[in-house]
């Protein structure tokens, strides 16, 4: 679960390394955000000479949280940390690889692209 103000890794190569959690796209009084959830973050943390900087307001896609998922037959997926990609207005990822394992949930959202970059599919 993911909430205003917490801190996300990021999962691409975009140039941020961290960035936190200010807004969650969907409703004006949603609280939590989940696997495959839109947000609006800001950069806390990136890589020099890269296009991305701190300070800078992104939307990303949540793609990994510590809070375990529950499918349908039963299986429950958590993982080590929280970790999003960032992506651009269409929902496209800025980066050009995606770094981690990624959820198979993501690609009945319509995120096929960071699925199809991803170096595993759970």
């Amino acid at each position: 679960m993911i909430q205003s103000q917490t801190q996300l890794n990021v999962a691409d190569n975009s140039g941020a390394r961290k960035i936190m959690c200010i807004r969650i796209i969907g409703s004006s009084n949603r609280r939590y955000a989940h696997i495959g959830d839109i947000i609006v973050a800001v950069i806390k943390d990136a890589v020099p000479n890269m296009t991305l900087e701190k300070s800078e307001v992104v939307r990303a896609v949540i793609v990994r949280t510590r809070k375990e998922l529950k499918r349908d037959n039963g299986i429950i997926l958590r993982y080590d940390d929280n970790a999003a990609v960032i992506i651009d207005k269409e929902g496209n990822p800025k980066g050009t690889r995606i770094f981690g394992a990624i959820p198979r949930e993501l690609r009945k959202l319509n995120f096929n692209k960071i699925v199809s970059l991803a170096p595993e599919v759970l």
